[in-house]
């Protein structure tokens, strides 16, 4: 296994380009970020605040492993995520602080954004760890949709200074 993990590299699938994020992405970024229904099921639900979003948005980009999701055929941004938590002692990565404009939901978009990710983590790793707020349905069904595995044990994780708990799911390297 290679430890040398490329956090921000450009994955280009059939319909969507994932790049690394920039500054200049705001505006686009916000407009998809700014639909209340993104965020209903997230643990942090008032996301689509525009000071609220700022702070995720430039977390994001001075992460250096965040990502931009671009519709390759309007050229609009559609979503977000980021590597996150790479241990290479468990050889894992986590895939996660995802988000899709409404408009691409219920497609195939997110199953594209997450093939192309997993594709590239699994040159490095050999699992790939997704958390999940354990009360977000909708994100445990698209987990369950491209393969994820419920861990047993559910993790606490602290956004915007509370404490919330999440269900852990992986995809090991086939």
């Amino acid at each position: 296994m290679n430890t040398a993990f490329e956090f921000q590299p450009i994955l280009q699938g059939p319909r969507v380009t994932v790049r690394p994020i920039e500054e200049k992405d705001w505006e686009g970024m916000y407009a998809v970020a700014s639909n209340p229904k993104v965020w209903e099921v997230h643990p942090v639900s008032d996301r689509y605040k525009e000071t609220v979003f700022r702070d995720f948005f430039d977390a994001a980009v001075a992460s250096g492993t965040a990502f931009s999701f671009v519709d390759r055929d309007s050229g609009l941004i559609i979503g977000s995520s980021r590597y996150y938590g790479l241990d290479t002692d468990l050889g894992e990565v986590e895939i996660g602080w995802t988000f899709l404009a409404y408009d691409y939901w219920g497609g195939s978009f997110n199953a594209e954004v997450k093939k192309l990710m997993l594709d590239h983590a699994f040159k490095f790793v050999d699992a790939v760890v997704f958390w999940v707020g354990d009360s977000n349905i909708r994100s445990m069904r698209a987990m369950e949709k491209i393969g994820g595995i419920k861990r047993q044990q559910m993790q606490n994780r602290v956004l915007n200074g509370v404490s919330y708990p999440h269900i852990i799911y992986e995809i090991r390297k086939a």
